[in-house]
């Protein structure tokens, strides 16, 4: 059994095809399968069942492949620091989220970091969904990622530390600004900017206005909150963001945010392969945004989560 044969095994359980595999890898699928077939013989246990449309891992599969993962990940960030000391670098913490998370969220947690921890490299990797931070974080490409969370990932674990409600963002002389409180009936006919596809905003907003019959079509699209307070600003239109950054916006004083008391909350948190495999900087940079966080307990719609008020 060779460290190959266990990377081979967990990205053919990953693919689910030996041929899609070998063509991934520029391999031909009988040197993938001559790995396979060397752990099946020496653990003596099937590990996939072979169908016409790929591979499934068995149940022994899975377990290894469990184990195989965790092991692989703690082997290759430990290649990571032993290389990062023979050539006398830095140590370098890289965190993946969204375009101005680090505005909303992070920024004094950047400052107190770079102060206390000055030795360290800090890097980020813009993302413009939750699926793609996963992504950078499953090919070793960032330690860190600061995502929406409750959305299942193979290989990624996560840690929510808060739930943010949705707020309308109009004009100040908008007649909806001067409503307390909305629900998805009240935005029949607004002239909707929404976020582009494939975020976890995107659809938890479509999938809640659809169920209660109201037809949300974007007239302009956007990929993060800050171009949607401009083009609000702009006045073309009305948007739907989420708690933290409605109260920064509505601090600017050019705009309104009302609450939306029918669309479900959006948890937010961390995202990583392995909590214990993280550097202690990266342990280090969690909490200080976790505290730095906290401090926003008196944001409404905010809901912070136990550990870190």
């Amino acid at each position: 059994m060779t460290l190959e044969d266990l990377r081979i095994l967990v990205a053919a359980c990953e693919a689910g095809s030996m041929s899609s595999l070998a063509r991934e890898l520029q391999r031909t699928q009988s040197s993938i399968s001559q790995h396979i077939a060397r752990l099946e013989a020496e653990l003596g246990i099937r590990l996939f069942e072979r169908h016409a449309r790929g591979v499934q891992p068995t149940a022994a599969g899975k377990i290894l492949k469990d184990f195989a993962l965790e092991g692989l990940d703690a082997i290759e960030v430990g290649l990571q620091r032993v290389r990062a000391l023979q050539h006398g670098e830095s140590d370098t913490l890289t965190i993946t989220t969204g375009g101005t998370t680090v505005r909303h969220f992070m920024r004094h947690a950047v400052v107190r970091f770079r102060k206390e921890h000055p030795g360290v490299n800090l890097r980020f990797l813009p993302a413009s969904s939750t699926r793609r931070c996963f992504e950078i974080l499953r090919l070793n490409q960032a330690d860190l990622g600061f995502v929406t969370t409750g959305e299942p990932a193979r290989g990624i674990n996560e840690k929510t530390i808060a739930k943010q409600r949705m707020f309308l963002l109009t004009t100040k002389d908008d007649e909806l600004s001067r409503r307390r409180k909305l629900r998805l009936q009240d935005l029949k006919g607004i002239r909707y900017l929404g976020l582009a596809g494939g975020t976890t905003h995107h659809s938890a907003i479509e999938q809640a206005a659809a169920q209660r019959g109201v037809e949300l079509k974007a007239e302009v699209v956007f990929d993060d909150f800050d171009t949607a307070k401009l083009f609000v600003e702009l006045g073309l239109g009305q948007a739907i963001v989420p708690a933290v950054h409605a109260y920064n916006f509505e601090r600017s004083g050019s705009v309104k945010a009302v609450p939306i008391t029918d669309l479900p909350s959006v948890a937010i948190g961390w995202a990583f392969r392995h909590w214990h495999h993280l550097s202690p900087a990266a342990r280090e940079f969690v909490a200080i945004t976790n505290q730095e966080i906290g401090k926003l307990h008196n944001v409404p719609g905010l809901e912070l989560s136990a550990a870190i008020r």
